[in-house]
């Protein structure tokens, strides 16, 4: 435990605990807390916060609650072996493995089910971390777009602060994870620019964008869309149906995007980016069918992401293909009309088989692709359909660390038998969100 100044101290994550008010230093995009500075009150608090990868935790003495006493020496020895679990020693007999008067011993069903539940619920406590901030910024979004007529100003400082607390949590990453979040039903145009944000940012961050150009993409991205509140209903969606007026004021939405971003006072390069995340590089998007030095490094960035997201959750949900249906087709058909060097750091981000992805192992069994490492994709983790094990308790297994675990193929969600359907829930909705690239709880884990 450290001192600084006369303020508050640090703890490691295995020290926290009960009582201790902790007073977190990371941006309000990086944790699902209310806020930032609380007392911790209960075990899954704690669980949460260990979650979060941090190599230790501010908290202030002062305001928390005084540690309890370390209980009295047992009188009679106990003898002690090692616990396969963790390696530490643990007592085999004696007053000490007894539960407190007046309450029920739990049953940890020996070590390995012990650590089975503290790998669930850390995994469990990280998919949740990544859950809550995707839903932040969604309320983000729409409080953006509730405000701009109101107050061009504050929608701008909001805009500005999301986007910037995104990017610091990501710079802030050494390796990041693109996490798939739970199911959702909520409204794909709230969902949208958000999932098209976190992504255009992973992809600028791999190409080595600096920290300004990050922010100014990520403004884009988030706002790439807010010109279709200017539109009709009933074109604000893209429609192959639409007859050809139809389809001319559905482009619109891009140049009236312009002008909002005009409004709220962002910079040139930001609108210049929002002008061009329907353009093409073979000259066949809209509005101005630019191409080749036309087309800006962020302005790529985007419009990639864009198609990818689209694809995988279209207008309509029947139109939908697989996180690696659509890669596989924007490779192979649409190749000429993207820049190569920004599509292969796509793939090599997204890896083959991206979260979302439904496979089957090597050894038969069947998997939905949940996290990828964007620095070693071609083996993400998965979560495998045990018809011995509770989905509710199945445990995402890291295929790096199994070297001689692989993947066979890709296959729809529909051709899956109808227990691992059930099991393995392939979302219907492809949303992500980033997290750091670490173990939440160190320890191997069995297939």
């Amino acid at each position: 435990m450290a001192m600084r100044g006369s303020g508050y101290a640090y703890v490691t994550p295995d020290e926290l605990r009960v009582g201790l008010y902790v007073d977190l230093e990371l941006g309000w995009m990086s944790h699902p807390f209310p806020k930032g500075s609380f007392k911790i009150t209960s075990a899954r608090q704690i669980e949460t916060l260990r979650s979060l990868g941090l190599s230790r935790v501010r908290y202030i003495p002062a305001r928390s609650d005084p540690a309890p006493q370390p209980a009295a020496a047992p009188e009679s020895p106990v003898r002690a072996e090692p616990d396969p679990a963790d390696g530490a020693r643990r007592p085999v007999d004696g007053p000490a493995d007894a539960a407190p008067a007046g309450v029920a011993k739990p049953d940890t069903g020996g070590p390995r089910r012990l650590g089975h539940r503290d790998l669930v619920a850390a995994q469990r406590a990280s998919l949740e971390s990544c859950d809550r901030q995707f839903d932040a910024a969604i309320r983000q979004y729409r409080a953006v777009i509730e405000q701009i007529p109101l107050d061009a100003q504050a929608a701008s400082e909001r805009c500005v602060q999301l986007v910037s607390s995104m990017v610091s949590d990501m710079l802030g990453q050494s390796e990041s994870s693109i996490r798939l979040l739970s199911e959702t039903t909520g409204d794909r145009a709230w969902m949208h620019p958000v999932n098209v944000t976190v992504l255009s940012l992973l992809l600028g961050k791999a190409l080595g964008m600096p920290t300004q150009a990050l922010r100014d993409l990520g403004l884009a991205a988030f706002l790439h869309d807010v010109g279709k509140m200017q539109l009709p209903d009933q074109v604000r969606l893209s429609d192959s149906s639409f007859a050809p007026a139809e389809y001319r004021l559905y482009q619109s939405h891009v140049a009236f995007g312009v002008g909002i971003a005009q409004q709220l006072g962002l910079s040139s390069d930001v609108q210049n980016t929002i002008a061009q995340h329907h353009e093409m590089l073979d000259g066949s998007g809209f509005p101005n069918q630019i191409r080749g030095a036309d087309f800006s490094l962020a302005g790529k960035v985007l419009a990639l992401v864009n198609r990818y997201e689209n694809m995988c959750n279209p207008p309509r949900q029947s139109a939908a293909v697989t996180p690696h249906e659509a890669l596989s087709q924007i490779f192979s058909q649409m190749k000429e009309r993207h820049d190569v060097s920004v599509l292969a750091a796509f793939i090599r981000m997204m890896g083959v088989y991206p979260p979302g992805s439904v496979v089957q192992l090597s050894d038969s069994r069947f998997a939905l692709v949940v996290s990828v490492n964007s620095a070693r994709p071609l083996k993400p983790r998965v979560m495998v359909h045990d018809a011995d094990l509770a989905k509710e308790d199945a445990l995402i297994l890291d295929l790096e660390r199994m070297p001689t675990a692989g993947i066979r193929r890709s296959l729809r969600p529909d051709l899956l038998p109808a227990d691992a359907r059930d099991y393995l829930a392939p979302r219907l909705r492809i949303c992500y969100f980033f997290e750091q690239a670490s173990d939440p709880v160190r320890g191997e884990v069995v297939p």
